[in-house]
Formats: structure tokens, C-alpha cells, sequence
């Protein structure tokens, strides 16, 4: 595995499932706990490591909140966001869809525009300054319940920022049917939003289902318990639905006891359509450079199958045929010359 990390250093990557809160790094936490003193968030980069120790998903959940908590003005969400590119613009990262909860803000009492207008200048200068493309799924945080899917697909489409292209649901499975969310997720459907729900995380692949049938979803966040059912992987595999796989993140969650017994084999070898991603990379000590790390080891690849892994992401994304076609062939050329040294 650490003969690849150079190669994986290099590599022009995509990553589609990456929380905009959860990628804070501690510097950026600490910073904004600073200015809100008030918060229970420690303002010493060296506690948030102690802090962001969890000991199950609900705690993660806790945790996570506290850390929403310290955003709460337009000028934070400048700041993270613009923060968080920059931080993947030194993985190499090119394109990435963050996923962000509005509801989370607006009900922090930071205005619907003042809060569009702070992500959309952040994105704008990412791209031309770092060179990093950034697009939105705003997702429901299902533990706030309906009035938070109200309201969010209610922000998606009254205040639609230019660079979302889905829409979500992530928060906690357990007690959180995913029926419920059908009508928020036709609505932005129909005006042009890709599917792309959490399901089978810490449930079983029953959730999954219900994103696909109830939810019409296009990608699945996680899924690891997809495995569980046969005809649910072959289900995926034959229709090309791709699979948001997160290894370090299940691992501190505690959805997957152990990193050797993770599903991403059994995903690879039903013929899914894998995707590699960090979820809330600081939060779990971790970076999408890393999680190729992983995903090499477990998957026994060289720079070839790392490579092809990272045009997984690629052909599963929402950018354009164009920037599509761009993107694989900057990881082919690197590729090429990485093996012709």
C-alpha cells in the first residue's frame, strides 16, 4: 500500500460523496469555534482530535452537530467552503459534488441568499483560483424530520444556486423510513435534481431498496449492507447504479467493525459500479488520498486499478459528457507517464 501513495498523491481524482461541514479540517474548526466562544466545540486544533473520537453513529451524529453549531454567518460559510477546496486541491482532487445541508444554516438564522450567495462566490473562486470544480447536493438531515425536507427542497428550488446538480438525504436510518421522503424528492426530480440518498449504512439493504423504488436514486450513499442481499447486488451491478463507498468512515461510525471485513470485495467482485470517497474526512483522520489507500489494500490493485477506480468516480458523476471525457483523459495521460518512468 505505501508504494502507491505517491502514485495516488499525483492522481487527478473526483469525489462524490464528501460532506461540506464534515470536511472542515481541525485548523478551520478551530478557527470558527474561536470566533463563537460560546460553543461546546474546542478552539485547540490538538482537543478536536480527542473530540472527534466516536463511539457510535448517534454520538457521530452529536459531534457532527456541534461542529454545525460554529457556523453562523455568511462569512463562515465563505470560509469553510472556500477552506474545504483548498484542501482538495492539494489531494489533487479536480471535481468533487459536497454535500450540503442548508436547513442546518437557515435555521441558524443565516438568510436563504446571504447563504447561496457565500457557497456560490466560495465555488467560483475555488475554480479559478485552485482549479478545483465544486458542485451541490443539498441534502435533508433526516433526524430534523419533514419540516427539514420541506424546507430544504423548498431552498433547492426557490433559491437554486448554479452549481447544484442533486439532491439528499443523510443523517441517521435507524427510525428514519425512507418512504416518508418520496413527494421532497419528486419535487426536485422534476425540476432537475439527480437522486442521491444515504441508504443501507446502519441498516440493512431493505433501506436501499426503498432509496431505489421510493426515492428513484441514481447513486447510493454507502451501502454497505448491500452485500447482505444477492439479488440487490446484481440489481446495482446490471443497472450500473453506482455505490459511494466510504471505508474509514464506516469503520469510525462503527457500521463495519473491521476494515478486512469491509464490502467493498464483495461490491467489486458482483460487478458494482464503486465509487471511493471520504465522507467527513477530518472528522474520521483520514483524506480521499488515504481512502485509495485503503481501497488498493483491500482490493489487492496497482496503479492501473487505482487509476481505473478513480474513472469509476468520473463515469458516476454529474459533470458534464465534456468535462467527463476531460477528466478520464488527464487520468489516463498521468497514468501513462507515472508507468512509463
Amino acid at each position: 500500500m505505501s508504494d502507491l501513495r505517491p502514485f495516488i498523491a499525483g492522481l487527478p481524482k473526483a469525489e462524490l460523496h464528501v460532506h461540506h461541514v464534515g470536511s472542515a479540517s481541525p485548523r478551520i474548526v478551530a478557527e470558527l469555534a474561536a470566533r463563537h466562544p460560546d460553543s461546546k466545540v474546542p478552539s485547540d486544533p490538538e482537543a478536536l482530535a480527542e473530540f472527534f473520537t466516536f463511539t457510535d453513529f448517534a454520538h457521530f451524529i452529536d459531534v457532527y452537530l456541534s461542529v454545525v453549531d460554529v457556523i453562523r454567518t455568511p462569512e463562515d460559510v465563505r470560509l469553510l467552503t472556500f477552506e474545504v477546496a483548498r484542501d482538495m486541491a492539494r489531494q489533487n482532487i479536480r471535481y468533487a459534488e459536497l454535500t450540503v445541508t442548508p436547513f442546518s444554516s437557515t435555521r441558524r438564522n443565516i438568510p436563504a441568499d446571504a447563504f447561496m450567495a457565500a457557497i456560490e462566490d466560495a465555488r467560483k473562486a475555488a475554480e479559478s483560483e485552485l482549479g478545483v470544480v465544486l458542485r451541490w447536493c443539498f441534502d435533508i438531515p433526516g433526524e430534523a424530520g419533514l419540516e427539514s425536507a420541506e424546507e430544504t427542497v423548498r431552498l433547492a428550488l426557490e433559491h437554486r444556486p448554479e452549481g447544484l446538480v442533486s439532491f439528499g438525504l443523510g443523517g441517521p436510518e435507524i427510525g428514519v423510513p425512507r418512504p416518508q421522503f418520496k413527494p421532497y424528492f419528486d419535487r426536485a426530480i422534476e425540476a432537475g435534481l439527480h437522486s442521491v440518498p444515504h441508504a443501507g449504512e446502519t441498516t440493512g439493504p431493505e433501506t436501499i431498496w426503498s432509496a431505489l423504488t421510493d426515492l428513484r436514486a441514481e447513486r447510493i450513499g454507502h451501502g454497505t449492507s448491500a452485500v447482505q442481499d444477492p439479488k440487490l447486488l446484481a440489481h446495482l451491478a446490471e443497472h450500473r447504479i453506482p455505490l459511494e463507498v466510504c471505508p474509514t468512515s464506516n469503520i469510525a461510525t462503527r457500521a463495519v467493525a473491521d476494515l478486512d471485513e469491509h464490502p467493498i470485495k464483495e461490491m467489486v467482485a458482483a460487478g458494482c459500479l464503486v465509487t471511493i470517497n471520504s465522507d467527513d474526512p477530518p472528522m474520521f483522520g483520514t483524506d480521499l488520498n488515504n481512502e485509495y489507500a485503503v481501497a488498493a489494500r483491500l482490493l489487492d490493485l496497482d496503479e492501473q486499478g487505482v487509476a481505473d477506480l478513480a474513472k469509476n468516480a468520473v463515469e458516476a458523476s454529474f459533470l458534464d459528457p465534456a468535462g467527463k471525457a476531460r477528466l478520464a483523459a488527464e487520468i489516463d495521460a498521468y497514468t501513462a507517464e507515472w508507468l512509463a518512468r
